[in-house]
């Protein structure tokens, strides 16, 4: 039954968040994201929590919803404040580097050309700040488009992105437009593409559009029949869709805990689950050991990773590449950490979208989980 209090208008602020976070489907149309045959992960030992410090409160402070910890692979931590685990809980832009791993399989199939400009694939957007892009300036966020991410826009090119996706409202003053028409407007902002930084969400919709022509099927089914039954996924996920099918890849996946745990290992792994190779090998190296840190020290994260990375929709948290980690607004969270055979994933419905404080405190937690763990 649909909350009488959440709605379009509400879902992403307190209290009504908690709630909608875990029932997206019943606030805004969406795709199936079939998974395989239901399977658990193992069960290790249960981590000490009681030795690592203030794991509780940190865990309160930052709003979990649920929390899990695998170590090689077995679960040692699993906790719901809210759900259960059976809740297919927004991921908001943890969608990101799910899209970036499914191009990675079609670079592998031959599929699709990260070299390439996008207008191979798309050229929809030929006269947008896309004409001239790669598939690669797409994948590390280094376009040079004019976009800003302001969460809290009402009237302005945030706000009519989220009325393209159906997020919210309808707003009459937008004209109705659908996702893939508005990525097409998005104009250039007089940088050259592959320089800096540039965190943009619309980017990813587009290497979502990429990856459906590359692919030639809907971003759900390529999803479902190249990576979630592979990997062995246990429960259906699903993707938000605008009014013409279009997929929110940016941030619009839902999926329990614990398939949100067992991508993080499949990563962990280098791309391989149930004995087979899902993901090239080549592409997760290339994860780990690219990405322009000159381009990054020109964006506006380095609060949070002073001397990270990106690279193809992941975060690569320092120079000594000590983990991979992949965000979403309101604290969703993957953490990898291979030193550690460590995977955290986390469902959160912090009230803020952006809150460094939050986010470092997270940081905190799960180095001290993979310090605890190494010991």
């Amino acid at each position: 039954m649909t909350s009488p209090k959440a709605t379009l208008a509400n879902w992403r602020t307190a209290p009504f968040s908690q709630w909608a976070f875990g029932h997206v489907d019943e606030l805004i149309p969406v795709a199936t994201i079939a998974a395989a045959q239901p399977a658990e992960l193992p069960l290790g030992a249960s981590l000490n929590t009681a030795a690592i410090a203030s794991f509780d409160e940190i865990l309160a402070e930052t709003e979990t919803d649920g929390f899990m910890v695998l170590q090689g692979g077995k679960i040692i931590h699993e906790s719901y404040r809210h759900g259960d685990a059976k809740t297919r809980h927004i991921l908001f832009s943890v969608s990101k580097p799910v899209t970036g791993i499914l191009a990675g399989i079609l670079v592998g199939q031959g599929k699709l050309d990260p070299e390439a400009l996008v207008t191979r694939y798309v050229p929809e957007v030929k006269n947008s700040a896309y004409g001239t892009a790669t598939v690669r300036h797409v994948l590390d966020m280094t376009v040079g488009v004019s976009f800003g991410e302001d969460y809290f826009d009402t009237k302005g090119a945030f706000a009519h992105y989220r009325d393209a996706m159906l997020w919210n409202p309808p707003n009459p003053d937008f004209g109705g437009q659908g996702l893939h028409a508005f990525l097409a407007t998005l104009p250039p902002n007089g940088s050259p593409h592959g320089e800096a930084f540039h965190y943009v969400s619309p980017n990813c919709d587009l290497l979502g559009w990429i990856v459906e022509r590359a692919g030639a099927a809907p971003i759900a089914q390529l999803l479902s029949a190249l990576l979630w039954k592979p990997m062995g996924a246990a429960h259906d996920a699903y993707i938000t869709v605008d009014a013409q099918g279009a997929s929110r890849t940016a941030g619009g996946m839902c999926m329990t805990l614990a398939d949100m745990a067992r991508f993080g290992e499949l990563i962990r792994l280098n791309g391989k689950a149930q004995g087979q190779q899902i993901v090239p090998e080549s592409w997760i190296a290339d994860i780990w050991h690219k990405g322009d840190p000159v381009a990054w020290q020109k964006g506006d994260m380095t609060g949070l990773f002073p001397q990270g990375r990106y690279r193809s929709q992941w975060y690569v948290s320092d120079e000594k590449r000590t983990a991979l980690c992949a965000i979403g607004i309101h604290g969703q969270w993957i953490y990898i950490d291979p030193n550690a055979e460590l995977v955290i994933a986390k469902h959160s419905s912090q009230q803020t979208p952006e809150d460094t404080r939050l986010e470092l405190l997270n940081l905190t937690l799960f180095e001290a989980i993979a310090a605890s763990l190494k010991s």
